[in-house]
């Protein structure tokens, strides 16, 4: 069967899993703390979809604090682990049709792979929590997972959507679809080269914010993709 693409690269958080938007809030608290004051909306609206520990340097350093690699470390792991407290507490939840949307595009040839902001430990915390699992075969949720650890540079460089294609074995980069719900989301998906290109509304950013970052479509939800295949 003929399909639009081989590849659906897709965003975590605000995207395919539902959590509330903890992982912001976590992280504006854990940094506010260190830093001692408040962040600017638009300062942490800027590294939303980037990788946490580049957040958390950007975010400090934006505040005029100290943001050396071992002090970005001891603020990253005090993140983390008050993170997979919270995630433990409240769990995440697919976002709705996501299950449905995984088993129609793998039942039609389509790789899925996830691809995060999220370190590897928090990402299997999450997977843990949902049940979910990485693999070939149906008895596996995706078949591919990318954490921000694995890549040289997060969002919105394209090495995590470039990540999934070598998981999956796809070579050509206009055969990719890429779904997020934050601007660096749809940067990295540009810096790719990606055919598709689609910013959700779901998680982080308004539609009117997305359609100001480079996209092919802007959809309410990811499960929208099936329309594209």
């Amino acid at each position: 069967m003929s399909t639009a693409y081989d590849l659906a690269s897709l965003d975590m958080a605000g995207t395919t899993i539902d959590e509330n938007e903890l992982v912001y809030r976590v992280l504006e608290s854990t940094v506010a703390s260190a830093a001692d004051t408040a962040i600017p909306a638009e300062l942490l609206g800027r590294w939303k979809g980037t990788s946490k520990w580049e957040a958390i340097q950007g975010l400090l350093a934006g505040l005029g604090r100290p943001s050396t690699v071992p002090e970005v470390d001891a603020v990253f792991e005090r993140f983390s682990a008050d993170l997979i407290t919270a995630y433990r507490e409240t769990p995440p939840t697919p976002m709705p049709g996501v299950l449905d949307l995984f088993a129609d595009l793998r039942g039609r040839g389509i790789k899925v792979a996830l691809q995060t902001g999220y370190s590897a430990p928090i990402a299997a915390a999450i997977f843990e929590g949902l049940g979910w699992s990485v693999g070939s075969g149906e008895q596996h949720t995706v078949d591919a997972l990318v954490t921000s650890d694995l890549v040289a540079a997060s969002r919105p460089a394209p090495y995590l959507i470039f990540h999934t294609m070598e998981a999956t074995g796809v070579r050509r980069v206009d055969r990719v679809l890429a779904a997020g719900d934050t601007p660096n989301d749809l940067g990295a998906a540009d810096a790719a080269g990606a055919r598709f290109k689609v910013g959700v509304t779901s998680g982080a950013f308004t539609e009117e914010q997305l359609r100001k970052a480079p996209h092919t479509h802007i959809l309410g939800g990811v499960a929208g993709i099936a329309k594209l295949a």
